[in-house]
């Protein structure tokens, strides 16, 4: 007879995983890489246990379910974050089918897809999304009692911007969960709205990281010179031989360019999101943000001073001072602080406790209405 070997169900296993997690964060050193870890921690568990969001239904029966349902696959390229939000989300348990009970409610569509869909495109995208804040609104009570401000939507692709050109009460009212969170931009309103990381989908867990001391090159940047800045950077440091700055894709290894760069460079381009924040949490190097503006994720929780680099745009020609300027201590100092802040960013479904999806909830969760309003 065949021995049973035992496997916890996978709502054990995610427990377990929980557990482990909130282990580690609590012994994170002082405030690690939060302004108040002791806050975070006590209003984080209060969110998890209570939230809830009310999602508006779609029939899978609907010739543009695609744009509302989860993907059945894994979430994948540029603008996965948007994808990856949706399939947390419907395995989170958070969900709730009584609005009563709701904190939010999810305006599902998704704009990735509708770019994408030949039936709607960039031309049709705001007339879709127009006609579909209409119809909930006559269909559903709960738009219309608050003017939508309990209610959000997830984009990622900057793109979002121009789907509301027929619907500026939405962009006005609602809560936009975004990527390209640049509050110089008419449409983002950052202590209404929510910067979302944007994080390439990987498989593979934290890479190895290396030592501080095998990390030879000062500051390394690779991308397309889609913006002034970016054309400013390359322009000002691609002969130099401590900052590697490269107008398009490099030669070799990317990851290993990252992982023996003390600073990996995020620089804006043709809006202020790329996926370079989620690849420097990845390979463990400090980012050095270059773009003005830029309301960076989870600002409310992490403090971004103390594990990376902001630089204004006219300072570009200073960066190796600025840079070098930083003492091997102070540095030991960001680069542990990044190790502590990169479980935040990265995408898992189901969602693990304090990734990138839990973190989003918990700036919606932080913008929740005070005022819970009946629904007679």
């Amino acid at each position: 007879m065949k021995e049973k070997i035992f496997l916890p169900p996978p709502a054990l296993a995610q427990a377990l995983a929980q557990r482990e997690s909130l282990r580690v964060i609590d012994t994170i050193a002082d405030n690690g890489p939060y302004h108040s870890r002791r806050a975070f921690l006590d209003d984080y568990r209060d969110m998890v246990n209570t939230m809830k969001v009310f999602v508006y239904p779609c029939s899978p029966r609907d010739p543009f379910s695609h744009i509302f349902l989860p993907t059945s696959s894994a979430p994948s390229g540029n603008y996965a974050s948007e994808a990856y939000f949706k399939k947390a989300l419907a395995e989170s348990g958070m969900v709730t089918d009584d609005p009563s009970q709701a904190d939010l409610f999810f305006m599902p569509f998704s704009i990735t897809r509708l770019r994408n869909d030949p039936k709607v495109g960039v031309g049709r995208m705001p007339a879709f999304v127009r006609d579909y804040v209409k119809n909930i609104s006559h269909r559903w009570p709960y738009w219309n009692r608050t003017g939508g401000s309990d209610h959000f939507y997830v984009a990622c692709h900057s793109i979002g911007k121009v789907a509301l050109e027929k619907a500026q009460h939405v962009r006005l009212n609602a809560i936009q969960v975004v990527c390209s969170s640049n509050y110089y931009v008419q449409g983002f309103i950052p202590h209404k709205d929510v910067a979302m990381p944007q994080i390439w989908p990987r498989s593979e867990s934290f890479r190895e990281i290396k030592t501080i001391e095998q990390r030879k090159v000062l500051a390394f940047f690779a991308g397309g010179s889609n913006s002034p800045v970016r054309a400013n950077v390359v322009r000002t440091w691609r002969n130099d031989t401590q900052i590697h700055a490269y107008p398009s894709r490099i030669q070799g290894s990317y990851a290993e360019a990252l992982l023996r760069s003390k600073f990996c460079l995020h620089v804006k381009g043709y809006e202020v999101n790329t996926a370079r924040l989620g690849d420097a949490f990845f390979y463990g190097c400090v980012p050095v943000v270059i773009a003005n503006y830029y309301d960076l994720p989870f600002s409310s929780v992490l403090n971004w001073k103390s594990f990376s680099v902001v630089v204004t745009t006219a300072n570009i020609p200073k960066l190796k001072a600025i840079l070098s300027g930083i003492s091997r201590e102070d540095y030991s100092q960001m680069h542990r602080l990044v190790l502590d802040a990169r479980r935040h960013f990265q995408w898992h479904a189901p969602p693990r406790e304090y990734d990138a999806f839990y973190m989003v909830m918990y700036q919606l969760w932080l913008r929740r209405h005070v005022v819970r309003y009946p629904l007679h």
